[in-house]
């Protein structure tokens, strides 16, 4: 345990090293500032936030005026590239997981999406920085596109897209790998697909290790596998010096964390799909921050029946009526109301090219059995959408409104598309979510419209159960919230102790007893958190407060 003293008081405070090693020392404005322990650490600790008082309610108070969003989603604060000092990535090697789907978008330069991944290696490459890009691919998609035919004409592709030389290297994973040549030049290089490793997708800690052989920093900009564990997204982290968010990494959290944000309203959300039981707690958690649902799809049809409307026994998910019910309750009990489709396209099952529309009660009631399924939400249904629109200022939609048939029979969509682009036109957001909400709206926007999309749906629909996403926790933290660091220091310009690997604090209570006029922080034992906390402390005495 470590105990050392950093003044507050001068001006002038600024960090003179780049990067300090483990176990080594340090200086902050002339003070030598120790930080103990030599081996690199193989688990990652979050650091706690500032002691609070239980009894200073006040201090409660102003202090979650600070906080950005609601503790349970602390973990989604991450270390990204653009907030990364860029004097940092001088020299280093750089190990970057890539989205092969976004570089094949077939859109090309016009994809946001690729062009942010893009940008992600060039800022590396142009900051100095020895680039090794990682990604992987499946057989089906390397089946018709002859880009992914090889390592080689992968490679040649990336060169084109880059406008930089991109080696091809076959192999495990590794700078090791590598020929001594192609370690000193100044190119990118690319690895063999990882789906080619078993250790890939059983995040096997010595291929982790492997793939952050010679690689000081990490940046994940693969969001797409988030949801997953992964060697390449998860357990590669703990070999790296740093572990960063790329640009479109970035980029896809920030529209994640614009779902829960509730401060434009009224807010609805429109909701589609099947699989009630498996997305209860998601559909939980949007009744109690929305103001309004409207449920389409296959779920339509379990809202209607814990309603008390009569649905046939082939189209409900008994399972999940216990759910169902919840949902209501929380509805019911927030004066929220939940909308459900009153018209419906249906096909005959005798016919497959007779498309009919009916009434949502007359056909739940009898006419599946005569051989009628539902295929999409009717015109009705629309215009009900289209007029209740008008009056909310935030739309969230997620899921297909079709029932699991081929698109051909799939209408409603591009008619939803067409009511959610005149209302992004009177100032409304509007978050597309899922392959079948950007599809409708792609192409139909033009400048004056403003859309947050997302065409991973799984991420969130596994982010609105409240689960923790792996590929996002991995990474790096950063401050959740600005600390108010002028009601965290008795006296500002007396020094502050840091008692570095507290364990359970007695010592740094103690000291804080004996003496009260000066300024005491206890940081967990793991370094990279250290030095960013009292680089924090440092910029904060900078600031005089």
């Amino acid at each position: 345990m470590q105990v050392c003293g950093v003044q507050l008081s001068s001006a002038t405070s600024r960090w003179r090293e780049s990067w300090p090693p483990f176990g080594g020392s340090y200086e902050c404005a002339g003070h030598s500032c120790c930080i103990s322990g030599s081996q690199r650490p193989l688990c990652r600790v979050q650091c706690c936030q500032v002691p609070r008082s239980t009894g200073n309610v006040a201090h409660l108070q102003k202090e979650d005026k600070y906080s950005c969003v609601d503790r349970s989603t602390s973990y989604l604060h991450v270390q990204t590239l653009r907030n990364f000092p860029i004097e940092k990535l001088y020299g280093e090697v750089v190990l970057v997981r890539l989205d092969s789907v976004l570089l094949l978008d077939p859109l090309g330069l016009s994809s946001c999406s690729l062009k942010r991944t893009l940008s992600t290696i060039k800022y590396l490459y142009k900051a100095g920085g020895k680039v090794l890009l990682v990604t992987s691919w499946d057989p089906v998609l390397q089946s018709v596109n002859p880009v992914l035919k090889s390592t080689e004409s992968f490679a040649d592709y990336m060169s084109s897209l880059l406008q930089v030389k991109v080696i091809p290297v076959n192999g495990v994973p590794c700078l090791t790998s590598c020929k001594k040549e192609e370690r000193v030049q100044n190119d990118i290089i690319l690895f063999e697909n990882l789906l080619n490793f078993r250790g890939e997708n059983a995040n096997c800690n010595d291929f982790s290790q492997k793939l952050a052989s010679g690689a000081a920093i990490f940046v994940n900009d693969s969001f797409s596998l988030s949801h997953k564990i992964r060697a390449s997204t998860v357990g590669i982290t703990r070999f790296c010096y740093a572990s960063l968010a790329g640009f479109h990494f970035e980029e896809e959290l920030m529209q994640l964390l614009k779902i829960n944000d509730t401060t434009r309203r009224p807010y609805i959300a429109i909701i589609g799909g099947s699989n009630f039981l498996r997305k209860a707690p998601a559909l939980h958690l949007l009744a109690s921050q929305c103001d309004g649902l409207f449920l389409v799809g296959k779920l339509s049809f379990q809202i209607m029946n814990g309603l008390g409307i009569p649905v046939s026994s082939c189209l409900i998910e008994k399972n999940a009526t216990k759910e169902v019910l919840q949902l209501i309750e929380i509805a019911h009990n927030r004066n929220i109301p939940i909308y459900y489709p009153t018209d419906l396209w249906c096909l005959n099952s005798n016919n497959n090219e007779q498309l009919e529309i009916f009434d949502s009660a007359e056909l739940l009631s009898g006419l599946i059995s005569l051989g009628w399924t539902p295929v999409d939400i009717g015109p009705s249904t629309l215009e009900r959408i289209s007029s209740l629109l008008s009056s909310y200022k935030k739309i969230l939609w997620i899921g297909p409104t079709s029932f699991d048939l081929t698109e051909e029979f799939s209408v409603g969509a591009t008619q939803l598309g067409q009511i959610l682009n005149k209302a992004s036109h009177n100032s409304c957001d509007i978050i597309l979510v899922g392959g079948a909400a950007c599809k409708a709206v792609k192409g139909m926007s033009d400048s004056s419209s403003q859309y947050t999309a997302s065409e991973n749906e799984s991420i969130v629909w596994e982010f609105l159960k409240g689960r923790i996403l792996p590929g996002i926790a991995a990474l790096d933290k950063s401050y959740p919230y600005q600390i108010p660091w002028d009601d965290v220091f008795s006296d500002t310009t007396q020094p502050l102790f840091v008692d570095i690997g507290s364990g359970n604090g007695l010592f740094l209570f103690q000291m804080a007893r004996n003496w009260e006029g000066l300024n005491f922080l206890g940081l967990e034992m793991n370094e990279k958190l250290v030095v960013r906390c009292l680089q924090d402390v440092a910029s904060a005495g900078k600031r005089n407060l």
